[in-house]
């Protein structure tokens, strides 16, 4: 047998050290974009490969807040997208694969979801999530997503004037919820606006949005209030709202927040009798919470209600109630987030893989019967058609529809239809 001195020795074990290490890190720094089970692929943006695939599993992640201000709103569209998820596996899942799920805590803190987003895309290794609520929270994701060439599935309304090859909008744009909510308060309840918002991008952008319609519509902005995310001590807007005398206060309040104000106004005497309210972030989860005393007669646009009245809808109210409670409750977002993870398990099979870029292809003009109805994924933006609702909070705390189209409604995140817009995305 050959002897090798012990410097010879050291030598191979480095060689073996480097080589081993080598073999470890072969595609695992880099993020996920997905990939066809066999062979692996390239991430546009990383030049890493990574498995798309572990086994007989596929990885997703599920990032909304669980704690802090906005998780009054967010646990139950992490709920419902588990709930889709488990009727997907129980079908027999995706491309013969169970999908395994890693869910994050965004904490309603915009620099933590940007984190978990990376963490999941280079850690996890997730072939796609599901995520966000507020505008703050998307815009700290979306770069980290076109970074890694992810891909995010986003459930919620939201002020437009954004598109992203890495994400999927399942919410309204702009003129599936506010331009057609103004129209429509302009038409019934007035021209005089008070525009009370919380102090992030959502708001700031709707009303900018909302001022310049008004100009070119013959309304009136009277005043223009924004209070910090989970701010609780609105009496002193209140008292700007009685001096102002407003038709309408349209309301972009998020999260907790909203508890505060609807609360301390009814304590102020004011009623739905007395003003009209119009909210974009309040649904039927949020009336549970701040209490149909409180919030009855007052108005919300969505696109989907628990009371919408379809076949896909009855079944998903009933599977919702035996999975959370008989308590629990359907809203907008929530069905957003349900059907996100159907559309995304449609665009994968019809891909054939998990690759970011073929499933970003395949999903191009995908329909899905869902609770609120039909929707298509438009694939020049990457939103859905959807019906423009607008309602009244009953005693019961569900909606009665005052208003719908008859269509679903092609979503144009710029506002390309309309004279008065021009401008706004600069």
């Amino acid at each position: 047998m050959k002897k090798y001195g012990w410097k010879s020795v050291v030598v191979m074990m480095l060689a073996f050290l480097i080589v081993l290490a080598g073999c470890s890190n072969g595609g695992n720094s880099g993020g996920n974009g997905g990939s066809s089970p066999t062979p692996a692929s390239t991430n546009e943006g990383t030049g890493t490969e990574t498995p798309a695939t572990d086994g007989d599993t596929i990885k997703v992640g599920i990032l909304h807040s669980l704690s802090g201000t906005m998780a009054i709103s967010e646990v139950s569209v992490k709920d419902a997208e588990l709930m889709a998820i488990e009727e997907i596996n129980a079908a027999g899942g995706v491309l013969g694969k169970q999908i395994e799920v890693v869910i994050e805590d965004g904490a309603s803190d915009w620099p933590t979801f940007a984190e978990k987003a990376r963490k999941l895309l280079q850690q996890d290794q997730v072939a796609t999530v599901f995520g966000g609520w507020t505008s703050a929270s998307r815009k700290a994701m979306l770069p980290v997503f076109e970074e890694l060439n992810g891909l995010l599935w986003y459930p919620v309304q939201y002020e437009g004037l954004e598109s992203s090859p890495n994400i999927f909008y399942t919410g309204a744009t702009t003129n599936q919820q506010i331009v057609p909510a103004v129209e429509w308060l302009l038409e019934n309840r007035g021209t005089k606006f008070f525009l009370l918002g919380s102090d992030y991008v959502f708001p700031r952008t709707a009303n900018k949005i909302i001022k310049a319609q008004l100009e070119a519509s013959g309304g009136e902005m009277v005043a223009e209030e924004y209070t910090p995310l989970g701010h609780t001590d609105y009496s002193t807007v209140i008292s700007k709202i009685r001096e102002a005398k407003p038709d309408v206060v349209f309301n972009t309040l998020n999260g907790d927040s909203n508890v505060a104000f609807f609360k301390q106004l009814k304590d102020a005497g004011i009623s739905a009798d007395d003003l009209t309210t119009l909210s974009v972030s309040v649904a039927e989860e949020e009336i549970r919470g701040i209490g149909t005393d409180v919030l009855e007669g007052h108005l919300a646009a969505w696109n989907y209600y628990q009371t919408t009245e379809t076949p896909e809808n009855e079944k998903f109210v009933a599977a919702y109630k035996a999975a959370y409670g008989e308590d629990r409750v359907t809203a907008d977002p929530i069905e957003a987030g349900y059907i996100a993870v159907y559309l995304w398990a449609a665009a994968v099979e019809k891909a054939g893989t998990t690759d970011v870029d073929k499933v970003r292809e395949a999903a191009a003009g995908i329909s899905f019967d869902a609770p609120e109805g039909t929707v298509t994924i438009d694939g020049e933006t990457q939103h859905i058609y959807k019906k423009v609702l607008i309602g009244e909070v009953q005693a019961d705390g569900m909606f009665k529809t005052l208003y719908s189209t008859e269509e679903p409604v092609k979503p144009d995140p710029y506002l390309k239809g309309y004279d008065w817009a021009a401008g706004l995305a600069e």
